[in-house]
């Protein structure tokens, strides 16, 4: 052999799929049960569960447990339900950017579709728009100009040849430029402290107004646009290799796109309305996926959700307990965990960012 060969590490085999996605289902379900028990206000397991199996299944509750069961069943629970199913939203859609854009770097929030949704969200904290309707004039306002912004980016990104990766990333990324210095001059007219801290507050994330009226829309939408990813695994394998081959192997490459911006900028403007712009989530989850499930989308998009889902609910317990009685946005918490493991991944050398 030549001196000037070098030797390959092979690729480890990629684990089993129906072992692991047992392990997670598992570690999910007892993660929002001991997780809902974790406050300010510490609920002991037993009575976690007790609470919870009364509530589901129409049991009675003593006279003197009636805080505890409302702290759990009206505040914690719906927030850490929501907490998974944003975890898992946001890694879904992180796994179809990255293949849609062909880009290791992309992430939910490169389509502009956050920024533009931070603008809203800062009207309505700042400003009071949408006050007539009270406590989701918030979640109204972020989800209303997500919908505009995703116009303006499509609009901008098109072109006579279709939309390419690298204009749809270009566009989305000066997009978001400016919609941020939209949000940073409306926080700088904010008529109060606060006001503006109640605006910055949301920027980084936070699943303080977590309530049952609002996780129906939010699971709905992210298990319909998961199973609809899952379901074009195949064609998000063929889009991952490149357009040529796409074509190549019968994939209508415009039209695929198209679908998955829509589908993609429609989960992301609804996660970011109920829980603010919640970051390196969608960046890092598929990657630490991809790490161990390969790279067929197949396997990746059948984890994910489950991978993300626990992933968050563990974050929004530290951001409630960490600084208690105050909260840290669950965005700072997010990106301490995310740039060491981002930056440790980057040095292994067995893994190539997108595939093996």
């Amino acid at each position: 052999m030549s001196s000037s060969a070098v030797a390959v590490e092979p690729a480890r085999k990629p684990w089993p799929l129906v072992p692991v996605l047992a392990v997670l289902l598992l570690f999910l379900a007892v993660s929002i049960v001991v997780s809902v028990g974790i406050g300010t206000v510490a609920v002991p397991i037993d009575k976690t569960w007790s609470y919870l199996r009364a509530a589901l299944t129409g049991g009675v509750i003593d006279p003197g447990d009636v805080g505890g069961y409302r702290i759990i069943w009206d505040i914690r629970l719906p927030r850490v339900l929501l907490a998974a199913v944003v975890g898992a939203g946001l890694t879904v859609v992180g796994v179809a950017v990255q293949a849609m854009v062909r880009n290791a770097l992309a992430d939910p929030f490169v389509l502009g579709i956050s920024s533009g949704a931070s603008v809203g969200a800062t009207a309505v904290a700042v400003f009071g728009a949408f006050a007539s309707l009270g406590l989701y004039a918030l979640s109204a306002g972020a989800f209303v100009a997500a919908l505009g912004a995703t116009v303006l980016v499509y609009l901008a990104s098109r072109s006579r040849h279709g939309m390419t990766p690298l204009r749809l990333v270009l566009t989305g990324t000066a997009m978001s430029y400016g919609f941020l210095a939209v949000t940073t001059v409306l926080v700088f007219q904010a008529p109060n402290g606060e006001s503006a801290r109640a605006a910055l507050f949301w920027l980084f994330g936070s699943l303080a107004g977590a309530n049952w009226r609002a996780l129906p829309i939010a699971a709905l939408v992210v298990a319909a646009g998961s199973l609809g990813l899952l379901a074009c695994a195949g064609r998000l394998n063929a889009l991952a290799m490149g357009d040529e081959a796409a074509v190549t192997l019968g994939v209508d490459v415009a039209r695929m796109r198209r679908l998955l911006f829509v589908v993609c900028a429609a989960m992301t403007g609804v996660l970011v309305a109920v829980s603010g712009a919640i970051g390196f989530v969608g960046l890092m989850l598929p990657h630490l996926v991809r790490m161990v499930m390969g790279a067929d989308h197949h396997r990746v998009l059948a984890v994910a959700p489950f991978a993300g889902a626990c992933f968050l609910v563990w974050v929004d317990v530290a951001a409630r307990v960490l600084a208690a009685p105050e909260e840290l946005p669950i965005g700072v918490l997010t990106a301490a965990v995310g740039v060491p493991c981002f930056v440790l991944l980057m040095r292994r050398r067995d893994y190539v960012f997108g595939g093996r």
